[in-house]
């Protein structure tokens, strides 16, 4: 199982490609599945990577769960 900084590191490899155009925009693999990368998966790229870069920052090797936020009026 890859550590949190070795996951940290693929992200930015591929969010580099992605950038810079190196990065294929259509992949299909051997089951046919399409996978089309779009501004909409930089942005979840991009959200990643700042997760993976706080958990390192805060000595964490799991995500840290968060509830909705509920407003109370009253």
């Amino acid at each position: 199982m890859a550590t949190t900084a070795e996951k940290l590191a693929e992200a930015q490899a591929a969010y580099h490609k992605l950038q810079t155009g190196q990065s294929a925009r259509v992949v299909v693999d051997q089951n046919g599945e399409r996978v089309e990368f779009t501004s909409v998966n930089r942005a979840s790229l991009y959200n990643y990577i700042l997760e993976l870069q706080g958990m390192i920052d805060n000595g964490l090797t799991t995500p840290t769960v968060r509830r909705p936020l509920r407003f109370f009026i009253g």
